[in-house]
């Protein structure tokens, strides 16, 4: 649907089916769309071509995975003790740097360097999840405030190094991630920023590029080299990732030129600090007993038969490099792993 005409025609469609929404699902739904449900509404619409029928079934799934799964309750459930936050914190490298000049919070992952090998896998779905809600409920808002218009969109910094060749053990779990990201956070990147790109990676860009769809194509940059003068265009040094900084450009996460507070992916930092404080004073407020320990249980969608094939495609890819250099076992003795998937990166 190119035309803007049709595209508000079908906007303007898909708000009056929202409208007969009611019970706790006009709740989840109040809570999704923070005060700017037409916005909202275009995402979705993005997410499924335009097509009305599509997107609305697409929403009602996911205001009902919500209510079932009591996601509106998730910032309430702060992960204890502390010690096992922290470890979750350090192999599930996600963080957030800073704002773009635009007003979009800029989001660093590290790809390479996450292991997502400390915790149940549960942790770490339920740690992703909360980031999801707090950007959504927590900073948006505030940037949309803070610029004077409205901010429904980030920018996602991937860090690839330390990306390498393994029995790619996380597929699983990163399909997991991205499936619930798909569907029901559909349309929340502005721009991908690939960085540090090993050679494996170029390796299965090739046959991954061309099964993406277009619209996430056009979202995708790959920079080679010192990535910082291109990041600079949009936003100031400050909010550049730690791994972005300076002409040799470290991106090691635990590299002994950074330190915790400067690391955006560290509890330490000042955002995993603000996020971890407000889930336990959300908990304190509902009387949630914060000592209690235990991980959220979310039921895990299934992928959708693209994305499934995607990742197939990635597995496939990776086993044959693996023969390639004298077979997978081959290369896990040689040193060489893969802690993330494609899932990770789109």
């Amino acid at each position: 649907m190119g035309s803007l005409s049709n595209q508000d025609s079908a906007t303007t469609h898909f708000q009056s089916l929202m409208e007969e929404v009611d019970g706790p699902l006009k709740s989840e739904y109040e809570i999704v769309h923070q005060g700017y449900p037409r916005e909202t509404l275009v995402r979705f619409l993005k997410a499924r071509d335009w097509n009305v029928a599509r997107a609305h079934k697409m929403l009602i799934d996911s205001l009902k995975w919500r209510t079932q799964n009591d996601i509106k309750s998730i910032l309430t459930r702060p992960i204890v003790p502390a010690d096992l936050y922290r470890a979750v914190r350090d192999t599930q490298l996600v963080g957030l740097s800073g704002f773009t000049r635009l007003g979009r919070p800029v989001i660093a992952i590290g790809v390479g360097l996450s292991t997502y090998d400390k915790a149940s896998v549960n942790y770490y779905v339920q740690s992703h999840i909360q980031m999801n809600e707090y950007r959504d409920r927590v900073v948006l808002p505030y940037a949309t405030k803070k610029y004077g218009r409205y901010i429904g969109t980030c920018v996602k910094i991937l860090d690839m190094t330390g990306l390498k060749l393994s029995a790619l053990n996380q597929i699983k779990l990163l399909t997991t991630i991205s499936t619930i990201d798909d569907l029901n956070y559909p349309e929340k990147t502005e721009t991908y920023y690939i960085v540090n790109p090993p050679r494996i990676f170029s390796a299965c860009w090739k046959v991954v590029n061309p099964l993406l769809q277009e619209r996430t194509r056009r979202k995708i940059q790959v920079l080679h080299g010192c990535p910082t003068d291109e990041l600079l265009k949009i936003m100031d040094y400050s909010s550049l990732p730690h791994f972005c900084r300076g002409e040799s450009s470290p991106s090691s996460y635990d590299s002994d030129n950074v330190t915790s507070s400067d690391d955006c992916f560290s509890l330490d930092h000042n955002f995993h600090q603000q996020l971890y404080n407000y889930i336990k004073q959300q908990a304190l407020l509902v009387d949630s007993p914060v000592v209690k320990q235990g991980s959220v249980h979310v039921t895990f969608p299934q992928p959708e038969p693209q994305e499934a094939s995607i990742a197939q495609t990635i597995e496939s890819e990776f086993h044959r490099l693996g023969d390639s250099k004298g077979g997978i076992m081959g290369m896990i003795s040689s040193g060489l792993k893969v802690n993330g998937s494609w899932k990770s990166l789109f």
